[in-house]
């Protein structure tokens, strides 16, 4: 029986260790969720004029469904 009360001496311990330690990961993330932010610039995504044309092509081809369904 001395043996069993010291493991679950031993597995509270370890719980209350390890609860400890789940908050600071817990405040870890939150500090890195603040930074990300501002920390990381991101740079624009650069379209070649033929992306950029067939974007637009495409949008106005949609837009003329839209009117068309709408006049009918």
């Amino acid at each position: 029986m001395t043996n069993l009360n010291k493991v679950v001496t031993s597995l509270r311990s370890e719980y209350a260790r390890l609860g400890k330690e789940m908050e600071r990961v817990g405040k870890a993330l939150n500090a890195l969720g603040h930074v990300s932010g501002n920390g990381f610039k991101r740079t624009k995504r650069v379209l070649s004029k033929d992306a950029r044309r067939r974007i637009a092509e495409a949008q106005r081809r949609r837009w003329a469904k839209v009117r068309k369904q709408a006049a009918a």
